[in-house]
């Protein structure tokens, strides 16, 4: 595990680092609690903290701690908060629990205690991981499902106040029913998982929104969102399936949208969603940056307006 450990004397962090990596955990240590913090926050890797109840005057005292690693904790990050204090009255203890701490343990730690009580909180984590992990993840491809991308999204697009540039890519793989019809549902679902693992290329953030259709969040601007889109459209479109019915090849259609002034996720990806539209209408397997105007476009009775604003890649 990886455990941040909080006390005010160094002597006992050093005993308690040679206990842990005794076995084999990663250690940091901290004399100052605010400093703990604010190294837990940018650090996601640590998942278990050991908060001395005594602490300096300044740092806060570790009830208060306790209470404050447990707000670093979320809903896609378990965080196991131990109280350690050299007073075990039953006040300390209702105090701490009350305020966040997982577990309770007496200073200084007995090694097989603080080992026990170690591997409780590496069940409890572990377990905690996992139902993060099929909370929010799609369960074929493994990319993040629609409820998780929404939150992952939103916290990119509040950086957007600052300055940030932020785009949305939607893609849809082309006529996926013919493909499930003529090949199989199996092979159907090996192009999904294809498609989704060339998305989610570079750490980008990435979601399966249903069926065939993904969506990409990127922290850039429209020409490099439409390169990234042109990049992903021409290697889908050179992905070759063998199967038993013979060879398949796949294309996909997108559309591309960057964030305006008074803009909200929900705007941002209805205007991909739109251009996603635009694309397929104007003979798939392209790619189609939102602009204004094409929302009032009737598809229909306007495809050469459609064509004129998609980007030309012929249709496979």
């Amino acid at each position: 595990m990886h455990i941040a450990v909080v006390d005010p004397s160094r002597t006992v962090l050093k005993c308690i680092e040679r206990m842990l990596v005794a076995r084999e955990h990663r250690v940091y240590p901290f004399t100052n609690g605010a400093d703990a913090l604010q190294h837990i926050e940018g650090d996601p890797r640590i998942d278990a903290i050991i908060i001395s109840a005594e602490q300096a005057v300044g740092s806060g005292s570790g009830i208060e701690l306790c209470w404050q690693a447990r707000l670093l904790a979320s809903s896609y990050r378990p965080i196991y908060v131990i109280l350690m204090s050299s007073h075990d009255g039953r006040k300390t203890l209702v105090e701490g629990l009350d305020s966040g701490a997982d577990d309770f343990i007496a200073k200084p730690p007995l090694a097989e205690e603080l080992y026990a009580r170690l591997r409780a909180a590496e069940r409890v984590t572990s377990m905690q991981r996992e139902l993060i992990r099929m909370a929010t993840t799609d369960s074929l491809t493994g990319v993040l499902n629609r409820r998780a991308f929404f939150a992952r999204s939103q916290q990119v697009c509040d950086r957007a106040a600052a300055g940030v540039p932020i785009s949305v890519i939607m893609l849809d793989i082309d006529n996926f029913k013919r493909i499930n019809d003529r090949f199989g549902h199996s092979q159907g679902d090996q192009v999904i998982c294809r498609v989704a693992a060339e998305a989610q290329k570079d750490e980008r953030i990435v979601a399966r929104l249903g069926g065939e259709e993904f969506a990409v969040i990127l922290e850039a601007d429209m020409t490099a969102a439409l390169e990234i889109a042109e990049r992903l459209r021409a290697d889908i479109a050179a992905f070759v399936f063998d199967t038993p019915k013979g060879q398949l090849t796949v294309t996909s259609s997108f559309g591309v949208s960057e964030w305006r002034d008074g803009d909200d996720l929900d705007e941002l990806l209805r205007r991909a969603d739109i251009a996603l539209y635009a694309a397929k209408a104007a003979g798939r397997n392209r790619v189609v940056a939102d602009q204004p105007g094409l929302w009032v476009m009737d598809y229909g009775q306007h495809p050469t307006v459609i064509r004129n604003a998609a980007r030309s890649v012929p249709a496979a």
